[in-house]
């Protein structure tokens, strides 16, 4: 599991398109957000500073071959993740991604080829909402987003953060973790 921040960027699904765009690309651009498209599922998402996108790199072979159930596992790792701040975490059925209150904290969008996962979730610690303002977020026009600092007053801080989803991760999908090589992967890793 690979967890970082990115700098600035929108990036687009293999379900989205520029239709998920509120503003030209080129306003975007100028605010110094870059726009790349990728080939993980989901629609239009935002990725930034104060959010915490995680890439689960597994073997499903080894977990059951079933990239539905590898889906809802890590949601319930996120919404067990928001629990140790005392944040009720939702799914709600028919769309992918953790929700508090009907707002979206956390995106998911996945690829998979050859059993091994890429690609993976985004956590909203404490993001720069006017960024999301040029964006349908994962195409969803009449929803809004949300991240731990909106909810909380205040952000528990990104390593806290990182610390939570880590050892949540270890439970869910029953890893130990080890610690990575600060100068190779950050500081947190299985």
């Amino acid at each position: 599991m690979l967890l970082l921040e990115h700098t600035p960027t929108i990036t687009m699904g293999t379900s989205g398109g520029e239709d998920g765009l509120l503003v030209s690309p080129e306003i975007i651009e100028r605010a110094g957000i870059k726009i790349i498209k990728t080939d993980r599922g989901g629609d239009v998402t935002y990725h930034g500073p104060g959010q915490l996108v995680g890439y689960p790199i597994f073997d499903l072979r080894e977990h059951g071959k079933d990239v539905h159930v590898f889906l809802r596992n890590l949601e319930l790792m996120v919404i067990e993740s928001l629990s140790d701040f005392g944040v009720i975490g939702e799914t709600i059925p028919g769309l992918t991604g953790v929700w508090v209150g009907g707002e979206k904290i956390c995106s998911i969008g996945l690829a998979v080829r050859r059993w091994i996962s890429y690609h993976g979730f985004a956590l909203n610690v404490e993001t720069d909402f006017d960024h999301w303002s040029f964006i349908h977020p994962c195409g969803l026009v009449d929803r809004k987003v949300t991240s731990l600092g909106r909810l909380l007053g205040e952000s528990p801080g990104m390593d806290r953060v990182k610390e939570s989803v880590v050892a949540k991760c270890g439970q869910v999908f029953g890893l130990k973790p080890v610690l990575a090589d600060e100068n190779c992967f950050g500081k947190f890793g299985f």
